[in-house]
């Protein structure tokens, strides 16, 4: 946008980007720590959903251990934890058809989920919005951070939100209203997976140069009522095996959860790291829903919201450098993931609190901001989250370098010595990277969606509650415009049409000749183009706020 547009500026102690439970953790808990050293700290969360929760989505099941050291008590204030763990299953798929059901003593112990609950995530982040609210947090949904400030040292000064009303060639509408600078003395980076700033932040400062190779997963989600025969609240099911044990590279996992009100939430994740670039992950999610142990008990039952997102893979070593001079990554947008327990909310969660605890004491001990805080990194390796995080750190890489059956084997076995094995496996290949050209991979043919268990993309993005406003600039970037025909399609048959989730990318014909398209109003937000496109030309950036996904209840 124009130099000259001039903006509003805000100024605050802290501006965290994202509204998710990393983001809310951090901003609850400066409260809580500046409220018992008896010093004001101002807080500012800005989220680019319409509000908090929209575009949270997780399958989910929720360990309450940062939790617990958040709010001790969480269940007199009335977080929507309702619905405990009571079945823990786990099953092999060898295919299509049969099912194995794995015996808890070949499951790795971080896996069990007794004494954890199965929830929606979105709801409870917008109960955790509510709590820091009433403690005094601004909390901006609606508005997307669009730019880092820096000030004349080079230091992060905030952020910038993005102008609203601008139309598709970029000049101004009569609805144009500019940003607005939220300025601030330290800025956290809340984004979640592939955050667009923070992917910046790590670029610009090279943050990720003595780290491991990131990688990525897509997760796609369903929420279904089921008829009340079906549905045993609580019960949490997890499957490993097909369909990611088919030729190409493909390796997934699945899941099924009994939530409240005969509802259940059934989802696949699917590595970024396939080598087929015929294989559609969505249509793989549609095709699995008909496996009997799945299908049983969808049948009869109603679809009622979808959507899809990334998911960060790599593990404690590829977690990039956490702070910069004024800023630091938390969450999702550095890497806070536990594989090996299939859930990762709370250990956001507690990377959150733990930047909010080393921003706070610098606060708190007179700083005026700018600083890069490595104390927030010495208070990562000393805490539970680095000690699960480094038990955990061969599990994923186990599975890519020997496949699901041996992959899973080695991980029981390190997870019985607790992850104390002397070594650290790498893989140095990026996930775009990994495919082969499609004129020696095998051509996949799904089969059509019967509209009662399995549905196409479409269909799927309206149960999503997608909306943006179509007269604006495209926020999926091309570097250039000609490599989606002249190099992705006769290299890779373009694989945009097919790894995105929401069928934004397509090649169209039009008078015998093709063209690229692009439909962004689509958007679900997942980034997986940004990940996967093979020629790194795609870069998602924010669309206006509000845009994207309004889930509920996911």
């Amino acid at each position: 946008m124009e130099n000259q547009v001039e903006r509003e500026s805000m100024e605050f102690d802290v501006v965290i980007v994202g509204g998710g439970p990393a983001g809310l953790a951090a901003a609850i808990r400066l409260m809580q720590v500046g409220e018992a050293a008896g010093q004001e700290i101002s807080v500012c969360v800005v989220e680019k959903g319409s509000e908090i929760g929209a575009h949270i989505l997780s399958g989910a099941v929720f360990e309450p251990r940062a939790l617990n050291e958040l709010f001790p008590d969480w269940r007199e204030r009335g977080a929507p934890l309702n619905n405990p763990v009571t079945i823990d299953e786990v099953f092999y798929l060898p295919n299509g058809t049969n099912h194995i059901r794995t015996p808890n003593m070949f499951i790795p112990k971080p896996t069990h989920n007794h004494g954890n609950y199965a929830t929606s995530l979105g709801n409870l982040c917008r109960w955790l919005g509510e709590q820091a609210e009433n403690m005094g947090v601004n909390v901006f949904p609606g508005f997307a951070a669009a730019e880092v400030l820096y000030d004349d040292s080079g230091a992060v000064a905030g952020v910038a939100t993005g102008d609203m009303g601008i139309g598709a060639s970029g000049e101004q509408k009569a609805t144009f209203a500019p940003g607005y600078e939220l300025r601030a003395k330290y800025t956290m980076f809340a984004e979640g997976c592939r955050g667009h700033l923070g992917k910046q932040l790590i670029e610009k400062f090279e943050l990720d140069k003595d780290s491991g190779t990131q990688h990525y997963a897509i997760g796609f989600k369903e929420l279904w009522d089921v008829d009340p025969e079906n549905h045993v609240p609580g019960k949490v099911m997890h499957t490993m095996g097909w369909p990611g044990n088919h030729f190409g590279g493909l390796f997934a996992g699945s899941y099924m959860y009994h939530l409240e009100n005969n509802q259940v939430s059934v989802g696949l994740i699917v590595d970024l790291s396939y080598s087929n670039p015929h294989i559609s992950p969505f249509d793989e999610f549609q095709r699995f829903k008909h496996h009997p142990l799945i299908a049983n008990t969808l049948e009869g039952g109603t679809r009622v919201s979808y959507g899809a997102r990334a998911i960060v893979k790599g593990g404690l070593a590829a977690l990039p450098e956490l702070a910069v001079p004024g800023g630091l990554l938390i969450g999702d947008d550095a890497g806070f993931l536990n594989m090996t327990k299939i859930k990762g909310s709370h250990t956001a969660m507690k990377s959150g609190m733990l930047a909010a605890e080393a921003v706070a004491e610098a606060l708190i001990g007179g700083s005026a901001g700018g600083e890069k805080l490595d104390s927030f990194r010495a208070k990562f390796e000393s805490s539970w989250l680095h000690e699960e995080l480094n038990q955990a750190r061969n599990s994923q890489q186990a599975i890519h370098k020997f496949g699901t059956l041996f992959g899973a084997g080695f991980i029981l076995a390190d997870q019985f010595f607790k992850g104390s094995f002397p070594f650290t496996f790498k893989d140095n290949t990026p996930d775009h990277a990994t495919l082969k050209e499609a004129s020696s991979a095998r051509a996949i043919d799904y089969p059509k969606p019967d509209g009662q268990l399995s549905f196409d993309k479409l269909s799927s993005v309206f149960l999503s509650n997608t909306y943006h406003e179509e007269d604006q600039p495209c926020h999926l970037t091309l570097a250039d415009d000609s490599i989606p025909l002249a190099v992705n399609l006769p290299k890779w048959a373009e694989p945009a049409q097919r790894y995105c989730p929401a069928g934004v990318y397509e090649i169209v014909e039009e008078n015998g000749e093709q063209r690229f398209q692009i439909n962004g109003q689509n958007c679900v937000h997942c980034k997986t183009c940004d990940i996967k496109d093979p020629s790194q030309n795609i870069t998602w950036v924010v669309p206006e706020g509000t845009g994207g996904p309004n889930y509920p209840n996911m």
